[in-house]
């Protein structure tokens, strides 16, 4: 018996035709092409839904507009007080997270007339390998990563600090995270891993707060001028919007983007030379001449206690005359140097790092003392 031959599918385009598929092809059904290595998605509420459970308070957004101001009027040269960005390396722990808010909200209004001092409240963290990624992915510090949780205890805990009178300052690293915790932010980084980053670049043209470009991991001041020149302009991108759809998001561009010194894997770059090549660095680009620069990471080289000498260093450079040296950062929690991460949190002492070392609340209330006698 003969079969009969296959039956072809033709599509004609003018007098072309194109043979898409037989009959027996059709048959069979194709191998799947996409989403082979994901394991599962997980739906997570929209940003306006959590913002609508846990809406700003009026002091909280007081805050945040005051704070805003103040270091926009600091960045412009209006306000000569020195900008302090002090807090944990990252939150780990929501207890001692707003035991150190009180303490720090306390000493801003005793020394508001000589310094603008802004928390760190850090909860994503990049990672050069592996390792934990702060408290919106792994909230519950054991594996579950779950993430909405994550986002809900990181916004609770910016409402709080905030009504507390006390700006807050963050990394934005997931460019998704934006959406749900920007209105409670009053001063904004992009790390020295994401600097370089097109799609970082693109978020931060879009965020409402003064943003700093940290420099490369290697050193490389031009990566963190590319950024700002990058954000300061307007761009079309794929993001999401307040209800959780992906959209196009058409940003108007950063208005008040400033570099951050962080050092190098080969060297600091705190010291009076590497500080005025910086700001020769940006009068050339055309860009605005103000430096933050921060006292750990490589400029500490991992050392939490050289964080003091740093802050010193910086305060007698700025007794010196120079003023585009406007603001310092500090990693700072209660307690010195940190702890290794554990997945059972009861095992972990508290107020302590599980990050980067920190310098202790002593060691940072006296340093903040001196500087607004300096200032």
């Amino acid at each position: 018996m003969r079969h009969p031959a296959p039956l072809s599918l033709v599509f004609f385009f003018g007098n072309t035709g194109i043979v898409l598929a037989d009959s027996h092809s059709m048959n069979t059904k194709p191998a799947s092409t996409y989403n082979l290595r994901v394991h599962e998605t997980v739906r997570v509420r929209a940003p306006r839904d959590l913002k609508a459970q846990y809406p700003s308070p009026d002091a909280a957004t007081s805050t945040v507009l005051a704070g805003r101001q103040q270091v926009r009027d600091i960045l412009d040269g209006r306000d000569p007080r020195l900008l302090v960005v002090v807090g944990p390396c990252s939150i780990h722990d929501l207890i001692s997270a707003m035991e150190y808010a009180r303490r720090l909200a306390a000493l801003r209004k005793q020394l508001e007339d000589k310094l603008c001092i802004v928390m760190r409240v850090y909860f994503e963290k990049p990672r050069t390998t592996l390792g934990w990624k702060g408290l919106i992915n792994d909230p519950w510090l054991d594996g579950t990563y779950d993430i909405e949780a994550g986002l809900t205890m990181a916004r609770r805990l910016l409402i709080k600090i905030n009504s507390l009178g006390l700006p807050a300052a963050t990394e934005f690293l997931d460019p998704y995270t934006p959406q749900y915790l920007d209105d409670l932010v009053t001063w904004a980084a992009i790390g020295a891993r994401t600097t370089e980053s097109q799609t970082h670049r693109e978020m931060a043209s879009a965020l409402s707060m003064p943003v700093g470009f940290k420099n490369g991991t290697d050193g490389s001041l031009q990566i963190a001028l590319d950024a700002m020149i990058t954000a300061q302009s307007p761009h079309s991108f794929l993001g999401m919007d307040e209800e959780g759809y992906t959209a196009i998001v058409r940003s108007r561009g950063v208005t008040h983007g400033h570099i951050v010194l962080r050092g190098g894997k080969d060297n600091p770059n705190y010291e009076p030379e590497f500080v005025r090549a910086a700001i020769a660095a940006l009068r050339k680009a055309h860009l605005r001449e103000f430096l933050m620069v921060d006292c750990s990471h490589a400029n500490s080289e991992k050392h939490h206690e050289r964080q003091a000498d740093i802050f010193r260093n910086l305060l007698a450079q700025r007794r010196s005359g120079n003023k585009a040296l406007a603001s310092v950062m500090l990693e700072s929690h209660i307690h010195a140097g940190n702890q290794p991460f554990s997945s059972d949190p009861s095992n972990l002492r508290y107020g302590i790092s599980i990050t980067d070392a920190c310098i202790d609340w002593e060691t940072t209330e006296q340093l903040l003392l001196e500087a607004a006698h300096e200032g």
